[in-house]
Formats: structure tokens, C-alpha cells, sequence
């Protein structure tokens, strides 16, 4: 038998307005409603409500591990420094990570994720093939020092994950779990409700190779993905440039260098070469024509070679009708950070003219005109070889024509640059891309090897042989998730959500000053109960019947049962939909059976 939550003594308080700096509709309403209240930025107490709701998340997120064999831990939140140290991630994760002494000096973390601990644990107890595979879960609080949390419970310095990791003997049993938990993901979301698309992504920090995220497509989301005729979907940063075909560079004449003085722009130097230059072949000088070359420093942590975190300036060309996108550039240097190049950077490289940089003085070319200390050259994916390009001649005033890559110039590598637009072809061929906007909910990882390496987890296989532990790992953002579900099922009057794992799953509202109605919504209460069903009564006297039902559209409980003047003049309380829709007028006495069956169809 279920206890009904009474209004009149729950621990709630709504709210008429906005919170001042409640950004997103979720973060709204879950304050409004009375399910949050905030700490400090990006810290969140739960209060009854938002706790029953997050609570359900949890128990069906729960229910899908269990049932594809996982076993549930906890770890602690606070952690020493060494197994992040061994890992390079107590570098690596930079300022996001919370770090902290004890009184002795100690080095501790707050974790962000829990990869070193879940190996050191199976470390500890596993050393044969024969206790593999296995798959381990925990729903945790995680921290993460975010520079400006936002968007309520989607991007805070706190929140609740659900991390799992399973370890196999072997890469294709790693694949195989992969597969087991995607599958389950995809059956949670369903459950919650919550529309998701599967994006091929990069691994970022967590290392490894294949990652997939789950994104909800919400307009409020930071991340960007593309999506593809064929249905299938990419994190921009994990979008890969099909091949360009080699072009024909046979009846190309050879480079030359020309002066374009005051230039120093992609417009000024379409505007002079039109000018001064015009094509043979008729056509304008455009943008497109242009080989446009960016320096970046590329923010390496310590390593075998530094000890100390260290910068390397490298030069990236671009089409100079495109733009770089830093965020993809730097998921190809992952896990270092990067960052616009500075004077002081370019100013160790006198060979770089600021304004007129092109291939030839960096790069294989440099190195082999004898500057060993060139910086690395690297060219978008957009580069055809074979092309032939107006671009920066190495001194003040002057440019490059007819500079052919594969010809003139090579790179040291090929890399995803640009800002990717609408019409760019997607990978899988099947035609332009278009892009929309999610909120990640989770993600999955084949992690591989790096941190059974780095950590010593090995087994001892068939053979006897000492190997290292193949592994998985796979997160789900639970608080994330609640906000999410909040900010896709609701309207101008409040919260709405799935009946699964709202905190009630009716709403009783006594109303009117005839105690007869009070009576028969006790009677109707006690009934529900006895029947099992959720329960949130308004019980509250000296309330307003309107104030009463704005509360009830506001928590959003999925049904609204209401006694009052009906009640008492003929007998019958009115029930319908939380939205307003489906409404009934059910005699009183089987009021309680008719809310069951609805109660067990929603």
C-alpha cells in the first residue's frame, strides 16, 4: 500500500515567477515547481519531488544494467592523486578538475569520472581469464570545476552519472559488451521517453577508439551534430571529410611569387589580385582561391621529454572561404589543449610573416631547405592534392601564385579543420549534411588498452600468459537526464511528465469550503492507496481552488482527479489528463477503479 504525499505537509514550496537566473525552461520549471532549490552555481539541492523523480530514473536505469549482467559498486567521490597521475589525466583534465589537500598535504580530487579506480579495483581482485568477462556500474555524484555553469541541472560544477566499464579478455568480447550496452541505453531512453540520436563521436580525454553519444535534439543543446540523408548522425567534432579527389595539376604553370602589398586580409587579397592579376581563364579571383594558413600552439601536459607542460606552434591551411573550428582542430590533438597562436609565440619564429605566412616556411619543405626546427605544417581535409593556390609568400607584401600541394608543398599531416556548413557531404556518402542542435545524455567508449596499461591490469590468459584487460566504458548523465525529460515535456502552464516517473501519478484536489468534498477526497485517496496507486493530494484548507489547480499543472503529475462542487451537488469527481484533455465526470464510488485502469494504460 502506497502513501499519498498530502500538500498540506509536503516539504514544497512554487513559485509564481522565474527565478532571476534561470536560463532554460527546464531549469525554470524545476525550481518553480518545487523540485530544486540552488546551492550556488551549478549545485543543486534535491528537494522530496525532484528526488522521487530521479529516484525512478535511476531504478530503470538500474533495472536495464542488471539485466545485461552488470553488478553495481560505489566508489567515493574524493580521490587520491596517484592512479589520476598514472593515467596523465591529473594533467590533462586542466581546470576542470577539483583539486584539494588534506592537512597533511596530500594531493586528493573530486572525480570527474572513475576509470582508474573501477581497474585498480578489478586489478585487485581479478588475475585470470577465467573471472572475465564482467561489467561493473555505479550511479555517483561527479564534479567538475566548469567555468560557467548554465542551463540548471544540463551543465553544473555537480551532477549524477551513471558510469559502467566492462573488462574482456579480448577486443572482440570488448565489442560485444559495447554493443549489449548500447542496446541498453537505447532501451532506456525509450522507456523515459526522451528522443535521442546516436552520434559517432571522438574520445576526447577518456581515450580509446570507437565512441558514440547519445544526444537529446534539444535547441537549448551546446553540442552541434550532423546529421546525413541516410539517418546517421555525428558529433561535428568526430566528422570526417569523404576523400577529395586528386586534381590534374599537369597544365598548372609553375608557382611564382608576385607583390601584394597592404594585403594582409583574405578580401584585401581578392581585391588586389583581381586588380592586379586577373585570371586567364576569365573568372574572378574569389575567397575559395586561397590558401589560408593559421597558427595555433598546440598546449601539450608534461611528458617523458618535458617536465613540465609545454607549447608547440604549428601552421594549419585552411580554403580562405572557411573558417577554423577550434574545437574539431583540437579533438585531432586530444588530449592537449589549443589555443590562437600568440605574439610571443610567433615571435620565436621570425620565418612566420604575420599577415603573408604560406607553406614554404614550415612543414617537410622547410625542413628540407635545412630549417630543422620548421614548425609542422598541416592541411585541412578539404586540400586536394594536385590544387593550386594563391597564398602567403614568407616575406612582407608578397604571395605565392600557382602553388600546387603535392607538387610545390606537402604537409605533415591531414586534418579536420573548418567550421563544417550546411551542404558539406557527409561521410557516408549518401548526400549534404544539415545540422541540428542536442544535449548529450550519455555516451559510449571502446576504451581499448589505455588504462589496463597504464594501471598494470593484466590476466593471465589460456596459455598462461600475462595479457592486459580489454575494456569498456559507458556513462549516462542521470541528473542531466531529468532536465532533459523537464525541458521536452512541458507546456505554458508547467511540468507533464511520463506517467513512469512522475512523482505521483495522480493529482487529488479537494476544493470549496464543503467539507463533504474533503471527505470524499479522503475517501477516494485511502482507496488509490489500498489499490497502490501514486499519490499527491491537496489537501490544504485555506487555499484557493485556482492557486490549487495551477499547482497540480505546474508539478505535472500525469492525472488530475478534482473533488469539489460537482462532488457534493451529484456525486461524481471529475478526472482528466494533465493537459486538460479527456475529462470525465466518474461517480464517486468507483472514481478509485476508473483512475486505476487509466493509471495502468498511461
Amino acid at each position: 500500500m502506497t502513501q499519498a504525499l498530502r500538500m498540506s505537509s509536503l516539504f514544497l514550496r512554487t513559485l509564481r515567477e522565474d527565478p532571476a537566473d534561470a536560463d532554460v525552461d527546464s531549469d525554470k520549471l524545476l525550481q518553480r515547481a518545487g523540485y530544486l532549490r540552488k546551492a550556488a552555481p551549478g549545485i543543486w539541492t534535491w528537494l522530496p519531488l525532484g528526488l522521487s523523480v530521479l529516484n525512478k530514473i535511476e531504478a530503470i536505469i538500474r533495472e536495464e544494467m542488471n539485466g545485461i549482467g552488470a553488478q553495481e559498486v560505489h566508489f567515493p567521490a574524493l580521490l587520491p592523486r596517484a592512479p589520476y597521475e598514472a593515467t596523465h589525466r591529473w594533467e590533462e583534465y586542466g581546470e576542470n578538475l577539483f583539486r584539494l589537500k588534506d592537512r597533511h598535504e596530500a594531493d586528493y580530487l573530486l572525480a570527474p569520472t572513475h576509470e582508474e579506480m573501477f581497474t585498480l579495483l578489478v586489478k585487485d581482485m581479478y588475475s585470470s581469464y577465467k573471472d572475465l568477462p564482467v561489467t561493473l556500474y555505479q550511479i555517483q555524484t561527479k564534479y567538475r570545476d566548469e567555468f560557467r555553469p548554465r542551463a540548471g541541472l544540463i551543465r553544473g560544477r555537480e551532477f549524477i552519472m551513471k558510469d559502467a566499464y566492462s573488462f574482456t579478455l579480448d577486443e572482440e568480447g570488448m565489442k560485444r559488451c559495447y554493443m549489449e550496452e548500447r542496446a541498453a541505453y537505447e532501451r532506456i531512453f525509450q522507456r523515459l521517453d526522451l528522443q535521442y540520436v546516436p552520434v559517432f563521436a571522438m574520445s576526447g580525454p577518456m581515450g580509446g577508439s570507437a565512441s558514440e553519444e547519445f544526444l537529446a535534439p534539444l535547441a537549448i543543446g551546446e553540442d552541434t551534430f550532423a546529421l546525413a540523408p541516410s539517418g546517421k548522425a555525428w558529433n561535428v567534432e568526430a566528422l570526417k571529410t569523404p576523400e577529395v579527389e586528386e586534381i590534374d595539376a599537369s597544365g598548372t604553370p609553375a608557382a611564382s611569387k608576385k607583390p601584394t602589398p597592404n594585403a594582409g586580409s583574405i578580401d584585401e587579397m581578392v581585391a588586389f589580385a583581381n586588380a592586379t592579376y586577373p585570371r586567364s581563364d576569365g573568372r574572378e579571383w574569389q575567397a575559395s582561391d586561397i590558401l589560408k594558413n593559421v597558427a595555433v600552439t598546440i598546449k601539450h601536459a608534461e611528458d617523458d621529454e618535458h617536465d613540465e607542460p609545454w607549447r608547440e606552434l604549428i601552421v594549419v591551411g585552411i580554403p580562405g572561404d572557411r573558417d577554423v573550428d577550434m574545437k574539431r582542430l583540437e579533438a585531432q590533438f586530444a588530449p592537449a589543449e589549443l589555443e590562437e597562436a600568440t605574439p610571443e609565440d610567433l615571435k620565436a619564429h621570425p620565418e612566420l610573416v604575420i599577415g603573408y605566412i604560406g607553406p614554404m616556411a614550415a612543414g617537410p619543405q622547410a625542413r628540407e631547405q635545412g630549417n630543422e626546427d620548421a614548425v609542422r605544417y598541416f592541411v585541412d581535409a578539404h586540400i586536394a592534392k594536385g590544387s593550386a593556390w594563391f597564398t602567403g609568400g614568407d616575406e612582407q607584401d608578397v604571395d605565392y601564385y600557382d602553388l600546387v600541394y603535392g607538387r610545390d608543398f606537402t604537409a605533415d599531416g591531414t586534418v579536420e579543420a573548418v567550421v563544417v556548413r550546411d551542404g558539406d557531404m557527409s561521410p557516408d556518402g549518401s548526400g549534404p549534411l544539415s545540422f541540428e542542435r542536442g544535449v548529450e545524455i550519455g555516451q559510449v567508449f571502446q576504451l581499448g588498452l589505455k588504462y589496463s596499461e597504464a594501471l598494470g591490469l593484466n590476466v593471465l590468459n589460456q596459455n598462461g600468459k600475462s595479457v592486459p584487460v580489454w575494456m569498456g566504458c559507458y556513462g549516462i548523465g542521470v541528473s542531466r537526464v531529468l532536465a532533459c525529460i523537464a525541458e521536452s515535456h512541458h507546456d505554458e502552464r508547467g511540468l507533464a511528465w511520463p506517467a513512469n516517473i512522475a512523482p505521483a501519478q495522480v493529482h487529488v484536489v479537494a476544493t470549496g469550503k464543503d467539507e463533504a468534498a474533503f471527505e470524499a477526497a479522503e475517501k477516494l485517496v485511502a482507496e488509490l492507496e489500498a489499490r497502490g496507486v501514486e499519490v499527491i493530494f491537496d489537501d490544504r484548507k485555506k487555499v484557493s481552488p485556482g492557486v490549487k489547480f495551477k499547482d497540480a499543472e505546474l508539478i505535472g503529475v500525469p492525472l488530475i482527479a478534482v473533488a469539489g462542487r460537482d462532488t457534493v451537488n451529484d456525486g461524481t469527481i471529475e478526472v482528466r489528463l494533465r493537459d486538460g484533455s479527456d475529462k470525465q465526470a466518474v461517480p464517486a464510488e468507483t472514481a478509485a477503479q476508473v483512475i486505476a485502469d487509466r493509471v495502468a494504460n498511461l
